[in-house]
């Protein structure tokens, strides 16, 4: 892995994508499990684990950004 720093504009940049893929997984696992005639709650159960480990990673990422802001 390069030593080369991070800018905020790079972090704000993998935040951007992070909240995208996110978005993308719950609409795609929602149309699968829709065709699939599985319910929502059922559904959206299976999802948390992944969900609540995006969001704290998109937390850290927003943290950093905010440091990164901060400093400069």
């Amino acid at each position: 892995m390069s030593d080369t720093p991070v800018t905020a504009e790079e972090l704000a940049e993998l935040i951007v994508e992070f909240e995208k893929y996110r978005e993308r997984l719950v609409n795609e696992t929602m149309i699968a499990a829709k065709k699939a005639k599985l319910s929502k709650k059922a559904t959206m159960e299976k999802l948390e684990p992944q969900l609540a480990d995006i969001d704290a990673k998109l937390q850290r990422l927003r943290e950093q950004e905010a440091n990164l802001t901060a400093s400069n």
